[in-house]
């Protein structure tokens, strides 16, 4: 019996053995197994991630134009009535004057040797964008700018004013009341003006009269314009194109141009074409270029910039200059004669203020390691300015500066 017992007490330590064995086991399993694959799954997911972050794409719709789907400019002059005494005057707006008479007559009412005094009128222009493929009686917005000596349009009404293309057809007609973004106020003493009261706008005031002759579908090439010519991103929107419509079917013919062959499966169909490809995505390239607005101050610059190893300090040498005239009156019992005299006096002060920093910017560093290095020095847009077109100058600055 107490063999029967230890066997059996033998048995229960194996098992319990055998399970802790198995639990080990799967800890390591877990910890040297499981643990470094989801680790490097998570860092692989991250890294694709980062690498569709630093390499953006863009759908080919939003980079290129479509040969003939454009819109076309309309423009007509016409007049606007129901001012409150802020129209033309007559008689400083000949044009005015010699269209609301023409405007009269049209309508059966003679004015002719009538001196007419109305300041209720004044000539504007029209202009209005007629969208690709507009149909008769769709509508556009129209904008409304005066061209006489009126001071504001609110509350005018633009009479029925037919809006021509560039081919000297008319394509719209406009009419509405003139909506102004702005106002103004006079009183007596002082004006106050808001915005632009002699422009606004009507919206829907324009209805489409005659549409523009264009067959899409029955295009057997079409070219494709770059709004931001680039050779490789030309070449790149044609690769993209081949690789999912066909071999062969787009080509580049220069930097900002894209040739494409419509293939025999979309004859007469071409819009089906460009539905296609209009969602296909493409890594845009760009140019090294600065562009400076010296008027406002503004710099932008694109990621592609780089520079050579260049060392940049700013100066804090202040120089002041203060022109104080002193007037020199004669002397009591002075000789007859004798006249005050404006003696001039100036002052000059230096002032170099302390803390003026040199900045090291090694050679291939990007545009954030250039924008970071500059503003170490605490530079205002100004300074900025001068301080690229240094570099530039010395040859360190890898990137074309434009400046507006």
């Amino acid at each position: 019996m107490q063999q029967q017992h230890d066997s059996d007490g033998y048995t229960n330590k194996n098992h319990t053995l055998y399970h802790n064995v198995e639990n080990i086991m799967e800890v390591v399993i877990y910890r040297f197994v499981f643990l470094p694959i989801m680790f490097l799954v998570i860092l692989w997911s991250y890294l694709i991630a980062m690498s569709s972050m630093a390499h953006a794409e863009s759908r080919i719709k939003d980079i290129v134009s479509f040969e003939g789907v454009r819109e076309n400019m309309l423009m007509g002059y016409g007049l606007v009535v129901g001012l409150n005494g802020t129209g033309d005057k007559l008689k400083n707006s000949a044009f005015t004057e010699q269209s609301l008479i023409a405007f009269l007559e049209r309508q059966g009412v003679n004015t002719r040797g009538t001196e007419l005094k109305t300041q209720n009128v004044a000539a504007v222009t029209i202009t209005a964008t007629l969208p690709a493929f507009a149909r008769t009686g769709s509508k556009v917005d129209v904008s409304v700018s005066a061209m006489g000596d009126a001071k504001n349009l609110a509350g005018g009404t633009l009479l029925a004013t037919p809006l021509y293309g560039a081919d000297g057809e008319v394509y719209a007609v406009a009419q509405g009341a003139v909506y102004i973004g702005g106002f103004r106020a006079q009183g007596e003493a002082s004006t106050i003006t808001k915005g632009v009261p002699t422009s606004g706008f009507i919206a829907n005031g324009g209805i489409v009269e005659r549409e523009t002759d264009f067959a899409l579908n029955k295009m057997q090439e079409m070219k494709l314009s770059l709004r931001n010519p680039d050779i490789s991103t030309a070449q790149r929107v044609s690769d993209v194109i081949n690789e999912h419509i066909g071999p062969a079917i787009s080509n580049v013919s220069d930097p900002g141009t894209v040739v494409l062959s419509i293939p025999d499966v979309y004859r007469n169909n071409v819009t089906q074409l460009l539905a296609d490809i209009e969602k296909l995505k493409v890594e845009t390239d760009q140019v090294a270029k600065i562009v400076i607005d010296e008027a406002s101050g503004t710099i932008v610059m694109g990621e592609n910039v780089q520079i050579d190893t260049v060392a940049v300090a700013q100066g804090n040498l202040v120089v002041k200059i203060e022109e104080v005239p002193v007037v020199s009156q004669p002397a009591p019992f002075a000789p007859e004669g004798a006249k005050e005299v404006v003696v001039p006096r100036t002052e000059i002060t230096v002032d170099e203020k302390p803390g003026s920093r040199m900045a090291v910017l090694n050679r291939g560093a990007s545009l954030r390691d250039l924008v970071a290095g500059l503003n170490a020095l605490g530079v205002s847009p100004r300074d900025l300015i001068t301080i690229l077109q240094t570099i530039k100058a010395a040859g360190a600055l890898q990137a074309e500066i434009q400046t507006k």
